[in-house]
């Protein structure tokens, strides 16, 4: 039987890039071994995820072009949790700015590590309805399209390709769940 050590003792940390949303390091540290290897970490503040089903079961969605995948993908809505603000507070907060609602019930479904190999993300997921509207200005940077996609076809729409996403791919199925839907 293999045993894990508890952890991998930092040796050192070398700071070598500060951005807007992103800060890398890398660190040095000790393995159960007794030798050195490196970890490259993307420092990126917690988050939010949001699935916002309506009164007729359609989850409003958004549309956006994503630099990275060099295309076009539709995710939930989603953002990061700004100084000072809980998670619920962020929550509300994104359903204004991406899709200009506010929900009456919020209930948290998970909460998750986006890639913890290599990125300190961790994001709370959370299922909205009883949506108003109330509309909040976007980020100057985000043009968003909204998409209504019913809730049925959440899954099919998830094996076809057309939700790659794995937030969305995640918050989805887990809200289809809590609304017995999956």
């Amino acid at each position: 039987m293999t045993t894990f050590p508890d952890n991998e003792p930092t040796i050192s940390s070398r700071h070598i890039y500060s951005g807007r949303i992103i800060d890398v390091r890398v660190d040095t540290v000790r393995l159960q071994s007794g030798r050195e290897s490196t970890r490259e970490i993307v420092e990126h503040a917690p988050s939010i995820c949001v699935v916002p089903v309506d009164a007729d079961g359609n989850v409003l969605m958004v549309r956006q072009y994503r630099k990275p995948t060099d295309g076009f993908l539709l995710e939930v809505p989603a953002g990061g949790i700004d100084e000072g603000e809980t998670p619920e507070e962020a929550t509300r907060r994104e359903l204004q700015e991406e899709i200009g609602h506010t929900a009456d019930n919020l209930e948290s479904l998970s909460a998750f590590w986006l890639a913890p190999g290599w990125c300190s993300e961790y994001m709370y997921a959370f299922l909205a309805t009883g949506l108003k509207p109330a509309i909040l200005d976007s980020d100057e940077d985000e043009f968003i399209e909204v998409v209504r996609l019913p809730l049925r076809e959440v899954a099919d729409a998830i094996s076809r390709g057309e939700i790659q996403d794995a937030k969305s791919v995640a918050s989805l199925l887990l809200a289809a769940r809590a609304l017995g839907s999956g």
